[in-house]
């Protein structure tokens, strides 16, 4: 899941869900996104992200080309960046655990009794 958090004016845009994230897609929903962001008055000033290896240097680049200073979270801190963990939780709590994904081709349909 890829999230960006405004924090002045509150705003959460959630800018793809994937189950396989690599390089490349991160990449190419950074550049979407910064299209996006291109229209609006205020500029990105700074980008805090984890330590991911699926941020490469080209996800960066596409920020860094906009303006923004790049931020890594300290190693093994998680409070460093407390609240975007917080958003994403509470979004996989109130929304993707309470939906179900198609089965596989040719695979059968579980049915579960809810009590």
């Amino acid at each position: 899941m890829l999230v960006l958090i405004h924090h002045d004016p509150r705003l959460l845009r959630i800018a793809a869900v994937t189950d396989k994230p690599v390089a490349a897609w991160v990449t190419k929903r950074a550049r979407n996104l910064s299209m996006g962001l291109a229209d609006q008055v205020t500029a990105v000033k700074f980008l805090i992200r984890d330590r991911d290896t699926r941020y490469a240097a080209s996800f960066d680049a596409v920020f860094v080309a906009e303006g923004a200073s790049v931020i890594r979270t300290p190693v093994q801190a998680p409070r460093a960046n407390a609240i975007c963990e917080r958003v994403i939780g509470a979004i996989r709590r109130e929304c993707l655990d309470r939906t179900s994904s198609p089965p596989p081709l040719g695979g059968r349909v579980r049915r579960v009794r809810r009590a």
